[in-house]
């Protein structure tokens, strides 16, 4: 069952710039000034994203002289993802039921 953690993190993950930055994110290690040549995003909005993904637990930071690398957390990805195929799993076997109309 999903839990309101759970909705929260794909309300977080429904936002286009951050799925597109997760999906990078999936492939490497990436720092502010990549992502906003990767996206096109300025790069204050790009922060702001940023800060909803790490104060979500999505990402991890990794400071590097005067640059943050960010990293992808799959534990997080992992966790959503079988919830879903729970509930994949809980429709396929209640398919069958359907409750009468009084």
């Amino acid at each position: 069952m999903l839990t309101s953690v759970d909705t929260d993190l794909i309300r977080v993950l429904a936002d286009p710039l951050r799925l597109r930055i997760v999906t990078l994110l999936a492939k490497e290690t990436l720092c502010t000034t990549h992502l906003v040549e990767e996206t096109g995003a300025r790069q204050t909005n790009l922060s702001n994203h940023m800060k909803v993904l790490r104060e979500a637990g999505v990402v991890e930071t990794e400071p590097c002289g005067r640059y943050t690398y960010y990293r992808l957390k799959p534990d997080v990805l992992t966790s959503l993802a079988g919830k879903f195929a729970e509930l994949a799993e809980s429709a396929r076997t209640a398919a069958e039921n359907k409750r009468a109309c009084p």
